[in-house]
């Protein structure tokens, strides 16, 4: 079940992305020192708090009050939004998770009159893009930064129609 994240929990939320995000970190040797700046490190409780308190929308998938999955959305002043911190935890994936975080985050863009949601991935992370383009995203660019060892990668999903 998808449900909006309520204030106590985003300690376990913060739990839930840190976990999710290591194992692309772990797979493509970024730490804490190369990358401090990649999710797996810099989300914190106080951040995900400020996040919530500025009213971004925020949901978990739940199975037996456990959070299992998670994303927010950033509303931007274009008619547009970025998909954040959309995870699974690594023990339930495979199982059409996160499929439905995504399907769920795009009718939520839609009910609050978002036109695009932005996406920014690991560009190098190929299975990721290729599943959000199996999911009506594409690619749109990337970018170098000298903080990360990765080039990120930017995609867009339109949302006219999708409810």
């Amino acid at each position: 079940m998808i449900r909006p994240i309520e204030k106590h929990e985003i300690e376990s939320c913060v739990k839930v992305i840190r976990a999710s995000f290591l194992t692309v970190a772990q797979e493509y040797g970024f730490t804490e020192e190369n990358a401090p700046r990649f999710t797996a490190f810099a989300v914190t409780p106080e951040r995900l708090a400020w996040q919530y308190e500025e009213g971004r929308p925020m949901y978990g998938y739940f199975e037996d009050d456990l959070i299992l999955g998670y994303y927010s959305l950033h509303i931007q002043e274009t008619e547009e939004c970025e998909l954040n911190n959309l995870c699974v935890l690594p023990e339930y994936r495979h199982r059409k998770i996160g499929e439905i975080l995504f399907s769920h985050a795009v009718m939520t863009a839609a009910d609050i009159g978002c036109k695009k949601m932005n996406i920014g991935i690991v560009e190098e992370n190929k299975r990721l893009r290729a599943w959000y383009e199996r999911l009506g995203a594409r690619h749109v660019g990337t970018k170098k930064f000298d903080f990360f060892p990765f080039t990120c990668g930017y995609m867009e999903k339109e949302i006219a129609g999708e409810r």
